[in-house]
């Protein structure tokens, strides 16, 4: 293949990969916009919005994303893109015949689970369309995309279910739809054509550009399924005893087990007595809010803990390279706490902007979507290829000083910015906070990355997916409406109050900085301790 058609094709790659991941973003943000009208609708709070937003959709699409990694480390990437992303667009229509909170929840529910592929496919597919030097400007360009994603889901709903209430005002409207309802309608349609689009898109060569190239799995779908029921709680059990488990693998899986239920229950004691919600009803089903939240993250922390024992079990070396690289699992603890305040700022600031200053959804979502579309576009862009040279000067580290930079200034900007007297002011200064807070994403995922083997990337993106969805998506926008459901709906108190783990954020990038590169160069060192045969034939894993 010549220089210039590898170029093209990579470019193209590159473009349907990062317009995916704008459209998981769209269907999956655009609840926030459209808020306000589905609390009124539905007449639900904060806390259940919170729930909706974060906690519903992050299990199934943290649980999902395990499976879903697993196939795109062994199966054909852009078929599985093409696929899901089909799959969650037809769940984002679901909402549209939404007329309570279960049906609503549902299609939640399975956005979650066909988004769990956008990231693990979609980035095994582009590191093998560029190389290492050029690594932070392609999830650059994916970070932009996402964000165009964000800010595209403020102006598509508050614009779209604007047009429609007007449109119908004096009216019957066709099927009795509401605008948030048929906003959700026309969020849906994009993903179809480019569904279309990524199953004519040819498959690279996996580990070309890494020198280290793996051979076809004979049976993806079989091992994906199986890593399903060995993570699942409860079914891991029996996966287990297949498995012939030893006493220790018991024991630990055990005492989690103990140790989760226990830490549920007590959140959901404190949290009930701290903001009190009515209950939520399933059908016949009535259940505290409170309960449902801290079950889910509980069961997320589960299938952490199912899925290490399972990588001991069944495939030692990606299990060794990942818990013996102390980076790796620092990239994942900053994307945790920085996905918490991430979504719990992005998932109420619409709603703070229509209640503080009186503004319209249309003028909301046009105004502050364009605004965030725009700046996170380009901040990524700036950020992915600073940190490209940054790191040629300062390979490992200087990566992480970028990030370090952006997420330890944006906590400081963001008490400025919500202190806002009016919407002009509140716009201006956002552009700062936005631009620096958008900085971390494109060097934070290249050390990821590099951290593993290429036949390693799914099944890593997956492990980042469910630890910074449910410990961070899953909490971060239920923690913000519980706060502000306690304080009488005061959403810019409960928007900086999430922002007091930023401290903590700063403390594991100045380690990140310090230890990236030596765990790095250990990599290969790391997978040959687990077996892995490095050297002519690829060693398959079995899970």
């Amino acid at each position: 293949m010549s220089r210039t058609r590898l170029a093209h094709t990579a470019g193209y790659a590159l473009a349907l990969v990062a317009l995916t991941n704008a459209i998981s973003l769209l269907d999956r943000n655009i609840l926030a916009i459209l808020a306000p009208r589905i609390k009124h609708d539905l007449g639900i709070g904060d806390a259940e919005m919170g729930l909706l937003y974060g906690t519903v959709f992050a299990l199934f699409y943290a649980l999902f994303s395990l499976p879903l990694g697993r196939l795109a480390d062994g199966w054909v990437r852009t078929r599985l893109l093409s696929i899901t992303l089909a799959f969650w667009s037809v769940a984002t229509a679901l909402a549209a015949a939404a007329q309570g909170f279960a049906l609503l929840a549902l299609s939640r529910l399975g956005v979650g689970i066909g988004e769990g592929a956008a990231q693990p496919a979609g980035f095994s597919l582009v590191f093998d369309q560029y190389a290492k030097p050029r690594r932070g400007f392609a999830t650059g360009v994916i970070a932009a995309a996402i964000a165009l994603g964000l800010g595209g889901s403020f102006v598509l709903g508050g614009v779209t279910a604007d047009w429609w209430d007007h449109l119908y005002a004096g009216g019957a409207a066709p099927l009795g739809l509401k605008g948030w309802q048929f906003a959700f309608l026309v969020a849906a349609l994009p993903g179809f054509i480019l569904a279309a689009l990524l199953w004519r898109l040819p498959e690279p060569r996996r580990g070309r550009l890494d020198g280290i190239e793996s051979p076809p799995d004979p049976r993806p779908f079989r091992a994906s399924l199986a890593l399903l029921a060995a993570v699942t709680p409860g079914a891991n059990w029996l996966a287990m005893a297949g498995r012939r488990a030893g006493a220790r693998y018991w024991g630990v899986n055990l005492v989690a087990t103990i140790l989760v239920i226990a830490a549920a229950t007590a959140l959901t004691r404190i949290t009930s007595a701290f903001s009190p919600r009515p209950l939520l009803h399933f059908g016949p089903l009535a259940v505290n809010p409170h309960a449902l939240q801290w079950g889910v993250v509980g069961f997320g922390a589960l299938v952490v803990v199912n899925l290490l024992q399972r990588l001991r079990l069944a495939d030692r070396p990606t299990f060794e390279v990942i818990t013996r690289s102390p980076a790796l699992l620092l990239c994942m603890g900053v994307g945790a706490l920085q996905m918490m305040i991430n979504y719990g700022i992005m998932g109420f600031t619409p709603s703070f902007l229509m209640k503080h200053y009186g503004l319209s959804p249309a003028t909301t979502g046009l105004e502050f979507g364009v605004l965030a579309g725009a700046l996170g576009i380009i901040g990524p862009l700036l950020a992915g290829p600073l940190s490209d040279r940054i790191n040629m000067l300062f390979p490992g580290s200087g990566r992480a000083c970028v990030t370090l930079v952006s997420l330890s200034v944006s906590p400081l900007i963001a008490i400025w910015v919500y202190h806002a007297p009016n919407p002009a002011t509140f716009y201006a200064r956002f552009v700062p906070y936005s631009l620096v807070l958008t900085a971390w994403y494109p060097p934070l995922y290249a050390i990821l990355f590099e951290q593993v083997l290429p036949r390693m990337r799914g099944i890593t993106s997956s492990l980042y997916i469910i630890v910074t969805t449910l410990f961070g998506i899953g909490i971060g926008p239920f923690v913000v409406g519980m706060i502000s459901d306690a304080n009488g709906g005061n959403l810019a108190a409960a928007i900086l109050a999430i922002n007091w783990v930023a401290p903590a954020i700063v403390v594991m990038l100045v380690a990140l900085a310090l230890r990236v590169r030596g765990d790095e160069e250990q990599l290969i060192a790391r997978a040959r301790r687990g077996g892995e045969v490095l050297a002519g034939a690829r060693a398959t894993p079995t899970a």
